[in-house]
């Protein structure tokens, strides 16, 4: 078999493994993550393996055929799509993106460019779930009664996704391919406990044709680890227990239940047969499987339809989460589960608060206001009532908002006018005023110590230095007067002094 040059993006806690995993088969040209002290300490020890920073540089490479993704599951989908675009394979490890529409954009990328694309569900891999599927093919397992899977640990506790994204992936992935089949309903409880806002323990039920059921219980938060997957069938029962030996990681109880008189169910238990196994690391064999794909041009086991079937499941067990959690009830209604809200924050009613938004303490937001995507609300800033934040901004402490402001995407406030990174200047805080009714256009910059009128209105991209006055239109590098608009937002035409708003008829 030949060997690619690969590259692996990201080498966390996950990402170490498949270090030691590709520069043992001999093949990994490369390691990129944003954490340089990592970088210098994986070159200390493998001198043969090339660093980097920057996964643009790494794209660019000629030796480098396909790519390894192992970052957070939020960069899944910028990565493999880039990758793909640089018209490298990719194997991405699981989940595949954080939406069904990311997945199957990045399937659709993967297909147009005639690439391999795989996805790491690494159960899928493991040799006792090989047999264990072997048996339930070959008739020895009988009809299906039910499945359950425990993937519990006392583990890292994750801030970028909840319990139920993070370890029912592997389980959800082996229930389908044995189902071969889609759930006709999905159900979903937990309970969020260390943070109010993701959940750290859930419990989704699948259902399926012929009344078969599916049960998966994760957690980060237990006091040991279990990892057990255990199929029941009329003729026979089958436990796959990963934290078991090799020669008792599956394991057949050939229990049944007869019938006495033909009326009373009676148990009737038999000793449990150890099924022989070939030993092997799961990660290894998916590596290689991999490679092999890689090298004949074939679709992985684990492709990218598959992956998407798994997303399907979790967004529809998400949905189900966030309709029955506690934690997620009348106070987080309207609050994505992704978005962090600290104690002390106090968030008026009907305001809704989008994915990876961060609120801090002593923050105060009014009621009915939209906080999109990535949105950070520093401590004692405060928000009026019916304002709307686009994504990717910040709100430093300093900054208020009154009632009915609107924020375009990317709009940058400050809130020291000469900052250095060696000098605390945390009592030197402006304060910057937007007032009631205001549009600050997508791109500006308000800089620190202003105050921006009532309806006033800043275009794209504007730079303000200086106080706006009431209903102002201001454009430019820096802002500078370019007119006046009505309080419905037209820009008015004046006429010895008067103004009549052309859509909603106010006079000025």
């Amino acid at each position: 078999m030949q060997k690619p040059g690969i590259a692996l993006i990201g080498c966390g806690n996950w990402g170490r493994n498949h270090l030691r995993v590709w520069s043992s088969l001999g093949c990994l040209k490369l390691v990129c993550d944003n954490d340089r002290d990592r970088l210098n300490d994986i070159k200390a020890k493998y001198s043969n393996i090339d660093i980097s920073s920057d996964i643009n540089e790494v794209l660019k490479r000629d030796d480098i055929s396909a790519v390894v993704i192992a970052t957070p599951t939020s960069t899944h989908t910028e990565f493999a799509l880039k990758t793909l675009k640089a018209g490298k394979d990719v194997f991405v490890e699981k989940p595949l993106a954080l939406t069904v529409e990311e997945g199957k954009k990045i399937l659709q990328a993967a297909r147009q460019n005639g690439l391999i694309l795989m996805v790491g569900h690494i159960l899928e891999y493991h040799p006792a779930f090989i047999k264990l599927q072997s048996l339930i093919k070959a008739g020895e397992v009988g009809r299906l009664r039910y499945i359950y899977s425990h993937r519990l640990n006392l583990g890292r506790i994750r801030t970028e996704e909840n319990a139920l994204w993070s370890l029912a992936p592997h389980d959800i992935s082996v229930i389908l391919r044995i189902m071969g089949l889609m759930p006709e309903k999905v159900m979903c409880h937990g309970g969020a406990y260390v943070n109010a806002n993701i959940p750290d323990v859930t419990h989704t039920i699948l259902d399926f044709p012929d009344s078969v059921q599916a049960h998966i219980f994760v957690s980060w938060l237990h006091p040991f680890k279990e990892h057990r997957f255990v199929v029941v069938g009329e003729k026979q029962m089958v436990v796959l227990d990963d934290t078991l030996p090799w020669p008792e990681k599956l394991v057949i109880y050939p229990h049944s239940v007869k019938w006495v008189n033909g009326q009373v169910p009676v148990e009737n238990k038999s000793k449990a047969i150890p099924v022989p196994l070939e030993e092997g690391e799961p990660l290894k064999l998916e590596c290689e499987h991999f490679l092999e794909c890689i090298n004949k041009r074939k679709e992985p086991l684990t492709d990218a339809q598959s992956a998407v079937a798994v997303l399907q499941v979790l967004e529809k067990a998400q949905e189900s989460l966030e309709r029955n959690i506690d934690s997620l009830s009348s106070s987080r209604e309207g609050i994505h589960y992704t978005a962090i809200v600290d104690a002390g924050a106090n968030i008026g009613k009907g305001t809704k608060i989008w994915h990876y938004s961060h609120v801090m303490p002593s923050a105060k937001i009014g009621e009915n206001c939209i906080l999109g995507q990535n949105v950070f609300v520093g401590s004692k800033v405060t928000i009026g009532s019916g304002v709307k934040i686009q994504n990717n901004i910040s709100i430093y402490e300093g900054v208020e908002l009154e009632d009915n402001v609107f924020c375009g995407p990317s709009v940058v406030f400050t809130n020291v006018i000469n900052p250095r990174s060696e000098i605390e200047r945390k009592d030197e805080f402006r304060k910057t005023l937007i007032k009631k009714g205001a549009t600050l256009g997508a791109n500006c910059t308000i800089i620190c110590g202003v105050t921006v009128g009532k309806y006033a209105l800043i275009g794209a991209g504007a730079v303000v230095t200086k106080d706006v006055p009431d209903f102002a239109l201001v454009t430019g590098v820096p802002a500078h007067s370019a007119g006046w608009v009505c309080i419905c937002g037209n820009k008015l035409k004046f006429s010895n002094e008067d103004a009549s708003c052309e859509v909603c008829s106010k006079q000025y």
